[in-house]
């Protein structure tokens, strides 16, 4: 069977130290990037920066696929390929430049750590997986840790768009791990190339409606930012890819809790935005959230002691 295909009850309950080690760099890598994007879109416009950043990934992607010599999706991977490509790439990475032009890293990462929640509910809409009471509870804790977050926004009130736009996101990214795990077996990288490769041109479809100017950056620091977000973007996605194929969705999506940690961090040293007491209140209980939700060991049910014979 594929790995793609694998539902819940087949999928190991915690991880292997591979899987982890995929997890936590995805997780670290994903939370560099939400800084990156801010970082960004100081001199480039939302989607037209969007789509050079994936333009140059889509390129590296390609390159791996044929120097490996790997195998093109044909059939129903390419259709799920696509959609993959188009709801991710597209319309997830669309609504997130957009939104966090006006919202902070930290608080970017804390919006998309409700992915989870997400995940959980699609995935049993779609049948995917099965209720875990251990899931939900790790959700429900996870997103207490968000509410505090949220309760202390620095730089004052934020554009409630912006954050919608960034729920939006949110909400695709989640739909998305969901399809990645219906696409018939193909290669990570295959799979993220031309996934890549077909999303991209809708970034600069919706950045030439949006009257965007299409100059390059003029500053060394954002051409140093396209380019970590260039080489760093295929490695997140091949890591994220890989873990899904080996850990439920609704696990591997608790990565997504830990971005406001990596953000924020990240976001006080290379962005000069400030930690704010809710951060700190709140990030505690994000953790637990993902150590109940995700990684704790599920508890073994006592055996029937057998009757004795009569």
């Amino acid at each position: 069977m594929s790995p793609y295909l694998l539902s819940c009850p087949d999928m190991p309950s915690r991880p292997d130290r591979a899987t982890l080690a995929a997890f936590v760099g995805s997780a670290l890598i994903g939370g560099s990037n939400v800084v990156a994007v801010r970082l960004s879109n100081r001199e480039l416009p939302p989607f037209w920066g969007a789509g050079l950043r994936f333009t140059a990934a889509a390129l590296l992607m390609l390159a791996l696929v044929r120097l490996r010599r790997l195998p093109l999706p044909r059939g129903r991977a390419l259709v799920g390929t696509a959609g993959f490509g188009m709801l991710n790439f597209a319309v997830s990475y669309a609504l997130f430049y957009r939104g966090a032009v006006h919202v902070p890293a930290g608080l970017a990462g804390t919006i998309m750590s409700s992915v989870p929640l997400l995940t959980l509910f699609l995935a049993l809409a779609h049948r995917q997986e099965s209720f875990r009471p251990r899931g939900l509870a790790g959700a429900a804790l996870a997103i207490a840790g968000v509410a505090i977050m949220l309760a202390e926004p620095p730089g004052g009130p934020l554009p409630m768009g912006s954050v919608l736009l960034i729920v939006g996101s949110a909400f695709c990214a989640a739909e998305s791990g969901i399809l990645v795990k219906w696409i018939p077996d193909t290669h990570p990288i295959t799979t993220n190339a031309i996934a890549m490769a077909i999303g991209t041109p809708f970034l600069f479809v919706l950045s030439r409606v949006a009257g965007e100017p299409w100059d390059l950056p003029a500053t060394p620091g954002t051409w140093a930012v396209l380019g970590y977000l260039a080489v760093v973007t295929p490695l997140l996605f091949i890591l994220y890819v890989f873990v899904l194929n080996r850990w439920t969705a609704s696990a591997v999506s608790y990565m997504f809790v830990l971005l406001p940690l990596v953000a924020a961090v990240l976001g006080l040293l290379v962005a000069d935005e400030p930690v704010t007491a809710s951060l700190l209140l709140g990030a505690p209980l994000v953790i637990a959230g993902v150590w109940v939700g995700a990684l704790a060991k599920e508890p073994v049910p006592a055996a029937t002691p057998a009757e004795p014979p009569v």
